[in-house]
């Protein structure tokens, strides 16, 4: 596991279900964490956040000596919460309206050298920036949900991010032990995010043309490819498919069938089968609520990173 740095004080725009899990995150790893969020509960929802998550952060050895939730505070302002840090992770509402006067603000409130990071899901940081003065220390930071888990940080710059600014983002979010990956082009939804929707147009199409039910159509990922996706992505897993041979052997001997398959694939309208997947997954719930399937998720995330962190 990396080694955070000296102990930074990171301001945490937008303390919702994201912003919180990053503020549980930077203050296991020993940092102190300003945080500031429109909502009336925003506070009390963010301080929540943290103490529940705190367990997992301590099996999964991610709590350093000195840390504790008590470093969190909350401001009644942006601005406020910007004071004197070295590191912005905002993650408010996923609308490039509100991003780009948000980042105006922040970009105005501090120094040219702090970079500021956002948690986009798929908005472009070009677009974003627009009206900041310092565009060039402004990167897309997207973590995948929950960010005090999942080890997955997308670090993808705009027309005007400096390469400073990315290898920056990139070494901070290093240093807390997250996996960043640099996107060297900016596209709708960034990588991981482009890749899931792949995957699930097409789970949506086998269920609304009648070929598999909701439930199977997921369990076929879960109890399939979705074990060894845990552990590589699917370049490498095709690279064993193709045996002694690898990937050359399996673009030559299997490519072609794999190509089949490709040109087969259907391209559904989410708005036509909306209630099909809602209904069906209500069935596959079988009376969970989110809150009993997101500790059953996290519950066994913990027992697959550690199997995964191990040599």
């Amino acid at each position: 596991m990396s080694k955070p740095t000296m102990s930074q004080r990171i301001a945490v725009i937008g303390a919702g279900t994201i912003g919180a899990s990053w503020a549980a995150l930077f203050l296991a790893r020993g940092h102190d964490v300003q945080a500031s969020d429109p909502s009336p509960n925003g506070e009390a929802f963010a301080r929540r956040f943290i103490d529940n998550a705190w367990p997992a952060l301590q099996a999964l050895g991610l709590v350093v000596p000195g840390a504790a939730p008590a470093r969190f505070s909350f401001h009644a302002s942006p601005a406020e919460a910007c004071k004197g840090v070295s590191f912005v992770q905002e993650s408010g509402p996923e609308r490039e309206d509100l991003k780009i006067e948000l980042f105006a603000a922040l970009d105005a409130a501090l120094p040219s050298e702090v970079v500021i990071a956002s948690s986009s899901s798929g908005l472009l940081i070009s677009r974003v920036t627009v009206k900041c003065k310092h565009p060039e220390r402004c990167v897309i930071g997207h973590p995948f949900n929950p960010p005090h888990l999942i080890p997955l940080v997308e670090v993808v710059g705009g027309d005007k991010t400096s390469p400073q600014s990315i290898a920056a983002a990139m070494e901070f979010y290093r240093a807390l032990g997250k996996h960043p990956i640099h996107i060297k082009k900016e596209v709708r939804g960034h990588v991981a995010n482009r890749l899931q929707a792949a995957l699930w147009r097409e789970a949506v199409h086998l269920v609304a043309d009648g070929v598999v039910s909701v439930a199977d159509a997921d369990a076929a990922i879960a109890y399939g490819p979705g074990l060894r996706w845990a552990l590589m992505g699917p370049h490498l897993t095709f690279h064993l498919a193709g045996g002694e041979g690898g990937m050359a052997h399996f673009m030559a001997h299997i490519g072609p069938a794999v190509q089949g398959w490709i040109d087969d694939l259907g391209n559904p309208r989410i708005a036509d089968v909306s209630r099909i997947i809602v209904d069906g997954v209500a069935q596959e719930a079988n009376g969970r609520t989110i809150s009993d399937l997101q500790k059953w998720r996290d519950r066994k995330l913990i027992d697959i990173l550690k199997v995964s962190a191990s040599p």
